[in-house]
């Protein structure tokens, strides 16, 4: 194994065959669901917590791990003199970051970025720093480099049907009501410097064609995408939609696709059926 271990929260949303190939460590959140506790993606999927929604409107509670808890799992990477580069969902968003700071402070070795994104956002920034490591850069290193990553990190997503936002609280009922009546679907876009969600454009129609305008307006927007790479995440789409993103990808030109499913903390806030395009570009943009 490498002097630097790279490590992530659960909610990073890197498939096991990522994790397995570029070796990073994976920390599952904690999601409450019917009264039990689980850990994302590891005992509970997201397809659980959706048909337990339509069953009786049975919502999960979910929350990120304790400073204890990070502490305890940091203490285990670090016990055969290995340094840590862990990365979190976006501090905007969850109090992982607070926490696993809190957690590292009292160790050697350890560092923490404020991931200011969230899913496969953080995701491309953790292959980037594997990519780092594997060129023989110390911890430190790393991680000065990594915590400007964000910066060149987009992520956006289309939400397929607002239902789950509205029953979370994060938009009005009659909102989402509207909008299913009218065939509307917004798309969400992530904050790049703070980390934030935000509503971008709303779309109207189909998911099929709809997703082909959010592809093509999203790449658009930015004259120097990195094209090595680039993720489709979503929460449970059909082949065949899948199927028809990856190959507007590789029309534009793009040499590899990664296709990932969003974790249960993620997946449970947007719904089914949502999609994004995540990816990096050569230099800072917002």
């Amino acid at each position: 194994m490498n002097d630097v271990i790279i490590s992530a929260d659960s909610t990073a949303d890197l498939s096991d065959e990522l994790r397995s190939r570029y070796e990073v460590h994976s920390f599952p959140f904690h999601i409450e669901f019917r009264g039990t506790d689980h850990l994302d993606n590891v005992d509970i999927t997201p397809q659980e917590l959706f048909e337990g929604y339509w069953e009786d409107k049975s919502l999960p509670k979910t929350g990120a791990c304790t400073p204890a808890q990070y502490k305890s799992y940091f203490e285990e990477l670090t016990s055969g003199g290995h340094e840590v580069v862990h990365f979190n969902l976006g501090s905007a968003l969850s109090a992982a970051y607070e926490n696993a700071l809190q957690a590292a402070n009292e160790l050697e070795g350890v560092y923490v970025i404020d991931g200011k994104s969230l899913s496969s956002g953080v995701g491309l920034q953790v292959l980037a720093s594997c990519r780092m490591r594997d060129e023989g850069l110390d911890g430190a290193s790393i991680a000065n480099a990594a915590r400007d990553l964000h910066d060149r990190s987009h992520a956006s997503f289309v939400v397929d049907t607002m239902e789950f936002l509205a029953a979370g609280g994060r938009c009005p009922s009659i909102v989402a009501h509207i909008g299913k009546m009218v065939g509307c679907h917004p798309g969400i876009l992530v904050d790049n410097q703070s980390g934030a969600m935000k509503v971008g454009k709303l779309y109207r129609g189909k998911m099929k064609k709809v997703l082909e305008r959010y592809v093509d307006d999203t790449l658009a927007k930015y004259p120097d995408v990195i094209k090595d790479e680039i993720f489709i995440t979503h929460s449970g789409v059909s082949d065949e939609t899948e199927a028809a993103v990856r190959s507007m990808l590789e029309e534009q030109g793009f040499k590899e696709i990664h296709t990932t499913t969003a974790s249960c903390t993620i997946s449970s806030h947007c719904g089914p059926g949502t999609l994004g395009v995540l990816f990096m570009t050569e230099t800072p943009s917002a």
